[in-house]
């Protein structure tokens, strides 16, 4: 089982063996939100099924969203069925990639945490590194009617993450008990530039480590234990179990949880509704610099 991430010539062997396996290409642009689906067209990892951050990942104007914010969580029993809807069960492993430097993908590997599936992992280094490995490759859209798999019965266990609302955050904010981390970059952080919220900032007394800090110049996770160092210098004593993790929407805030994890530090909360969500009501304070 593979719970965090995957290397490159662990899915080789993983997809040679014959276990039930289902990979997941996740690309994606904010600003061009068609573009993962041209990425995948041109080229795929062979078998990979597209998950799209706004069609399948989200619950866009959805009455069973979640979450707020510009990202919203689908519900769980929507998800669980679009999981079923491709084929998925309970039984196989997932493996989740994009091109993105885990900005994406990290979303469906929490999504299925959040619905209780635990054999996910991230492909350390993404599509690039599958590439750089001399990966087989496959061009084209996806079509589940020629796949080899039918629909499923995905059900839906115990949630293995945790998901903090506004109100908790709002009630916890400045406790001890709660440590904000925000993984946008530090500009937008700062409030010196918002290119997509209405207003510029942070929560007050939020931690912020930008999401790609965690990755090495080769699109890889740095080794666990420079991980580790760096959240504990960061945290500054605070205890990593009392972190809630946040960025703009929900998305990319999930590296960092990964991140803590693979350095040993546990498995810790998402505030999905993030910044959009927070920023859309004047009232909650808002800090800059």
């Amino acid at each position: 089982m593979y719970s965090t991430l995957i290397s490159v010539p662990q899915l080789q062997s993983l997809l040679a063996s014959g276990q039930p396996v289902m990979v997941f290409d996740c690309s994606f642009e904010l600003m061009q939100p068609e573009a993962g689906d041209a990425q995948y067209n041109q080229a795929h990892i062979p078998g990979a099924v597209r998950a799209d951050l706004d069609r399948h990942l989200s619950a866009k104007g959805a009455l069973e969203a979640a979450s707020g914010g510009r990202h919203p969580l689908p519900s769980r029993e929507s998800f669980a069925a679009w999981l079923a809807s491709i084929g998925f069960d309970n039984r196989m492993q997932a493996v989740v990639y994009d091109r993105q430097g885990v900005n994406y993908c990290g979303r469906l590997w929490w999504l299925l945490k959040w619905v209780g599936h635990e054999n996910v992992a991230v492909l350390d280094g993404g599509w690039q590194a599958w590439l750089a490995s001399g990966g087989a490759t496959q061009s084209g859209p996806c079509d589940r009617t020629k796949a080899k798999t039918s629909k499923s019965n995905y059900a839906l266990t115990p949630a293995n993450t945790a998901l903090v609302t506004t109100e908790t955050v709002a009630k916890q904010l400045g406790r001890p008990t709660q440590t904000l981390l925000d993984a946008r970059g530090a500009p937008r952080f700062r409030g010196e530039v918002e290119p997509l919220d209405p207003i510029a900032g942070h929560i007050p007394g939020a931690l912020n480590r930008a999401f790609n800090l965690n990755l090495d110049a080769s699109g890889k996770f740095k080794p666990a234990a420079e991980l580790r160092a760096e959240f504990e210098a960061l945290l500054a004593g605070r205890d990593p179990a009392t972190v809630v993790h946040h960025c703009g929407s929900g998305v990319s805030a999930v590296p960092n949880i990964i991140a803590m994890e693979v350095a040993g530090l546990g498995r810790t909360a998402l505030y999905a509704g993030s910044w959009s969500e927070w920023c859309s009501d004047p009232a909650r304070p808002m800090a800059q610099g």
